[in-house]
């Protein structure tokens, strides 16, 4: 007689006896047993109530700038699927009018997937409760970028009048964090656009903050997004350069006064930099660096006109 085969080693539907397709058996959650709004007095602002779309306003003090499309198209159909998991929280504004303190993503989506009620706690608080309540729970919950976290910081600390210390422990980090992060603020915009569309990490913005010179914070980002330079890798291109800027710099005070007036008459004729190095007996180089053809022939003209 043969043996029977045991259930093990056969695959999962053998196991489960079936169909493994368990998402028919999902039911979305719609709190359906929760009580529309205005049906009675909100006495428990921890319980969750139905509010109608229409009812509802957007945060003006929204520290998100901007939401990605295609991941607000996701999260609408997986509300269209699960329903809300987690739903928003609203503050009542006005009879018949809430705003929205967090949770707007969630909003969008609900709007996008079509649905006409949405499960929301209610809080009782005035603009700047509202404020840094929103900001906090952005800050705490959301994928913000490293510029959106900063500019959340600098409106917690002048909107609702905290110190950095009191920031820090409303948001729970530690106030070093917070004020590298204050510190972005101060990038020219070019590095503030690079570290919001990724091409910079906060990594490399906290090298570059350590140049004073704007130019060169913007000429080393460049290099950092052309040639896709780590942290650091940075720091060596930043020590190198400021390395050769102090040889230049010794190089140029050990320079007779005629060899300025060179400098100075020469380097009218050209944009780029023009650099000059001698030695102790005399020797040295001038280099030109031109950035185009027009600059020789002006040079030229000039010599040959004896105009030089």
């Amino acid at each position: 007689m043969a043996k029977q085969q045991r259930g093990l080693g056969k695959g999962i539907g053998a196991l489960l006896g079936g169909d493994t397709d368990f998402t028919p058996l999902r039911q979305p959650v719609g709190y359906v047993n929760k009580e529309v709004v205005g049906q009675r007095e909100s006495q428990d602002t921890a319980d969750i109530l139905r509010i109608p779309v229409d009812m509802i306003e957007p945060n003006p003090y929204q520290p998100r700038m901007s939401f990605d499309q295609e991941a607000l198209e996701e999260l609408a159909e997986s509300i269209k699927t699960l329903g809300l998991i987690q739903p928003i929280t609203v503050r009542r504004k006005s009879e018949g009018r809430y705003q929205i303190i967090s949770g707007e993503r969630r909003f969008r989506a609900c709007r996008q997937a079509g649905m006409d009620m949405i499960p929301a706690y209610i809080r009782d608080t005035n603009d700047q409760g509202m404020l840094e309540m929103a900001i906090v729970e952005n800050i705490q919950r959301e994928n913000l970028d490293p510029i959106e976290v900063a500019m959340s910081y600098q409106r917690l600390i002048e909107e609702c009048n905290l110190t950095q210390e009191q920031m820090a422990i409303r948001v729970g980090k530690k106030r070093a964090s917070v004020t590298n992060y204050l510190r972005l603020l101060k990038l020219p915009a070019k590095l503030q656009h690079d570290l919001k569309v990724g091409l910079l990490s906060v990594g490399h913005a906290k090298v570059l903050l350590g140049v004073e010179d704007l130019r060169m914070q913007e000429y080393l980002c460049d290099l950092v997004v052309k040639e896709d330079l780590s942290v650091r890798q940075l720091e060596e291109k930043i020590k190198k350069l400021t390395e050769q800027r102090k040889a230049d710099t010794q190089d140029a005070q050990d320079l007779p006064e005629e060899y300025f007036k060179v400098l100075e008459r020469v380097g009218k004729y050209f944009e780029s930099n023009i650099s000059l190095k001698r030695a102790s007996n005399g020797k040295g180089t001038m280099t030109i660096h031109f950035s185009s053809d027009e600059e020789v022939k002006n040079f030229l003209k000039a010599l040959e006109d004896s105009n030089f």
